[in-house]
């Protein structure tokens, strides 16, 4: 999936085992675990679905942030599962029992495909919904110590239609990424207003 899927499906899995588990969710880092297995891409020593992209390492490498936070982490360790499995896996495959096994395992619909596409909407539209119907997309567009880490989120969105980094995006789907590069930039420049004007009240 692109990285409008990959948001979409962490935001809709991560919201709903929060609600399950009556925790409070802190939106930007639900967001950046939702695409945190791409930071592959970053690093040429790595394959692209390799490593991090395997459920069993991913989860493996969680454990101790369910050690320190307990349940609360649930919510993100879900976010970041859904990004290798099922929208990879659909997607073209991943290394889905590495480091045990290097075997690619999954479906082949090209993600520039209109069957790929209509996935991506498919999840984009209702976590569209569910942010502005929950309020979540309000509580984005107010001060957060976190919202800055949205960042990456924000590089995930810009990068593919803008630059075709590290592929270029179908056009049917340059509008879903606007729209999130969008919200997470009002987000931070709010951040920055916000903190530019306690300095001059200082």
């Amino acid at each position: 999936m692109f990285a409008v899927g990959h948001l979409a499906l962490g935001y809709l899995g991560g919201k709903a085992s929060s609600k399950l588990l009556k925790e409070e969710l802190n939106l930007p880092l639900l967001f950046v675990a939702s695409v945190l297995p791409d930071l592959d891409i970053l690093l040429p020593i790595l394959t692209h679905r390799g490593p991090t992209h395997s459920p069993l390492l991913l989860s493996l490498l969680f454990v101790l942030f369910l050690l320190v936070f307990g349940r609360k982490a649930i919510p993100y360790l879900v976010a970041l599962l859904l990004h290798p499995f099922p929208a990879d896996y659909l997607t073209g495959g991943i290394q889905l029992l590495w480091p045990s096994n290097t075997a690619v395992y999954g479906f082949n619909v090209e993600m520039t495909s209109l069957l790929g596409i209509a996935l991506e909407w498919a999840v984009f539209i209702p976590s569209i919904i569910l942010m502005f119907k929950t309020g979540d997309a309000k509580t984005l567009l107010k001060p957060h110590p976190f919202n800055f880490s949205l960042l990456m989120p924000i590089a995930a969105s810009l990068l593919p239609p803008l630059f075709g980094f590290p592929s270029p995006i179908p056009y049917l789907l340059f509008l879903p990424h606007l729209i999130y590069t969008g919200i997470f930039s009002l987000s931070i420049i709010i951040d920055i207003k916000t903190l530019s004007g306690i300095g001059i009240t200082k």
